[in-house]
């Protein structure tokens, strides 16, 4: 085949498709129509996000507020509509993870289709050329009464080369961006499965709150008197159990070896909570009062307690195993943590989440920092929402039955984690600075 044709050929490929590789040209319509969708859920986040700052205001008043039962009955409803707000601030984020999993799809699509069409315009290329290449440039020149026809042919052929070189970097350029949105894609899809469970998990909340409101109601048929008597007996069967667990868990053996541990004052832990306001600190155990940078003055406090509103996500403030989760408000009459998950750290800590309203894990399960492993509630006994964060030294601590402290006997086969005093370790050591 002579030159010419060749060049003909060749451009007759070329040209239709030089403006092909980018994936936005193939159903950019729908495309750009879902892309206005996501803005408009987007614009509607913001919306929702006010109302959630509005209703947490809402709580912070009423929280500052002395307990009674009309406090507390408005403290039920704002979170009510708060955790309905965190609701639709979730489904909010599923629609608009679902558009984006739909765009990325259309575009992996057209990057496919548009690779396809590369590779086979620069394979017809190729074969043409082979094809040609079969006569000798002396052949070809003979083939031409002008030197000057000759010279252009070649030029033509040049040029065709180099355009054959630009398509095929294209083509490598949009393998580069079609993996990006595949990995894009299923990073996607991965949050959406996780919003389905947060989803599920506050809907959780929202049923929990109607019913302890309906508890509360029933059992002081609306009267301020019966509300408080009801604290006060609550109170007194917290106390007798604090003091009895810790009887106990001063007969346990255990000596703190601080080699299994990080050293005090090294940030292992990012803060189990997004907005950090400490209620209550550690203080009052063996290990307190051997160490001076913790609070041995204070009363006995096996922990940190954080505020904050109910349904509020609780995170993992380090990779680990879970090692147990229970609930105490299964069994009438045991005023503990309410519903607590145990989590085993591979730098040797135990930490310990109580009062939850939610348990977002299952024993053995693996879970990565800043993954949402519950949420804030106001189980056991507790004088308002709030998460209870203990951290212990792993060997220490285990699991035992309410039973097999002799002198509690309301609690029964209710499960809780027990420890030494030794093994009991100020949270704010390994904590970032506030």
């Amino acid at each position: 085949m002579p030159y010419r044709p060749l060049v003909a050929f060749v451009f007759g490929l070329i040209l239709p498709g030089l403006f092909f590789l980018s994936p936005e040209v193939f159903a950019q319509s729908e495309i750009e129509r879902l892309q206005e969708e996501i803005s408009v859920r987007n614009d509607r986040l913001g919306d929702i996000e006010a109302e959630i700052a509005a209703f947490e205001r809402q709580l912070n008043e009423v929280g500052a507020e002395r307990q009674t039962l009309q406090s507390a009955i408005r403290q039920l409803e704002a979170e009510r509509g708060k955790v309905t707000a965190e609701i639709s601030k979730t489904e909010a984020l599923i629609t608009s993870t679902d558009l984006e999993i739909n765009k990325l799809i259309l575009e992996i699509n057209a990057a496919e289709r548009d690779m396809a069409t590369a590779k086979g315009t620069i394979g017809e290329i190729i074969r043409t050329q082979f094809r040609a290449n079969e006569q000798s440039l002396v052949e070809i020149l003979l083939q031409h009464e002008r030197l000057s026809d000759f010279m252009r042919e070649v030029d033509s052929f040049e040029r065709i080369k180099s355009e054959m070189a630009t398509h095929v970097t294209s083509l490598d350029q949009l393998k580069i961006v079609l993996e990006e949105r595949r990995e894009n894609s299923q990073e996607k899809r991965s949050q959406l499965a996780v919003l389905k469970d947060q989803y599920s998990e506050q809907n959780e909340v929202l049923v929990n709150n109607r019913a302890e409101q309906s508890q509360l109601l029933t059992a002081t048929r609306n009267e301020e008197a019966g509300y408080q008597a009801l604290l006060a007996n609550k109170q007194s069967a917290r106390e007798q159990l604090l003091s009895e667990m810790r009887d106990f868990e001063s007969q346990i053996q255990f000596i703190l070896d601080p080699n299994t541990i990080p050293s005090p004052g090294t940030v292992v832990f990012n803060w189990p909570v997004q907005n950090v306001i400490i209620t209550q600190l550690f203080g009052g155990t063996e290990f307190a009062r051997l160490n001076a940078s913790v609070y041995g003055g204070r009363p006995y406090h096996p922990g940190v307690d954080f505020g904050a509103p109910r349904g509020t996500p609780i995170l993992a403030p380090l990779s680990g195993t879970v090692r147990a989760v229970g609930n105490t408000d299964a069994v009438p009459g045991c005023q503990s943590w309410g519903k607590w998950t145990l989590l085993d750290h591979a730098n040797g800590l135990t930490t310990l989440y109580a009062h939850q309203d939610v348990i977002g894990v299952t024993p053995g399960q693996r879970v990565v920092t800043g993954e949402i492993i519950g949420y804030i509630g106001n189980t056991g006994f507790s004088t308002g929402p709030h998460l209870h964060f203990t951290v212990y030294a792993k060997e220490g601590v285990s699991v035992r039955q309410f039973n097999e402290i002799k002198t509690v006997t309301s609690c029964g086969p209710a499960t809780t984690p027990v420890a030494g005093t030794d093994a009991y370790i100020d949270p704010m050591l390994y904590l970032p600075p506030r």
